[in-house]
């Protein structure tokens, strides 16, 4: 079981691209998106995940994660009884300093928002922040992806 750390920023433009190592489509739906315990069924390029999150922290940049890769064939049976909203979304990797920055491009009701992650050992973790992030929205819910799936980004954009 283990604690996941990270924060969580919007991207201001596609220079990041230019910098990703690697860029994977991934499609999620939600077995349960109660913020207590959210339970994410997950298709990552070829592979299939499960997920299990708990609730974050007063800071929203810490919590629960417990994940195990599933077969593809049954993560598809599983989104098929997803609650309903499903995300889709490119997810590039990129590389800055010692860190690497997870930088989702989403598609569908949530076109437009682009939001990058960087996991850290600890909240007060300094890291280099590129010229590309944006505003940070670390525990902000309507970034969660269990809310994006609810409350779709074109529904409330700023």
């Amino acid at each position: 079981m283990a604690q996941e750390i990270e924060r969580k920023f919007l991207v201001k433009n596609d220079r990041f691209k230019n910098e990703a190592v690697k860029a994977t489509r991934i499609v999620q739906g939600y077995l349960s998106s109660a913020p207590e315990r959210t339970v994410r069924v997950r298709i990552r390029g070829d592979k299939g995940f499960l997920t299990v999150k708990g609730i974050g922290n007063e800071t929203g940049a810490s919590r629960f994660e417990w994940e195990i890769e599933i077969p593809k064939e049954d993560a598809e049976k599983l989104l098929r009884i997803c609650e309903p909203g499903i995300i889709d979304k490119t997810r590039y990797l990129v590389k800055i300093g010692e860190h690497v920055f997870e930088v989702d491009e989403f598609y569908g009701e949530n076109e437009g928002l682009v939001l990058a992650e960087v996991e850290l050992k600890a909240e007060n973790e300094a890291f280099e922040k590129p010229a590309w992030l944006g505003k940070e929205v670390t525990g902000d819910v309507r970034y969660y992806n269990s809310m994006l799936m609810k409350n779709p980004y074109r529904r409330w954009k700023e």
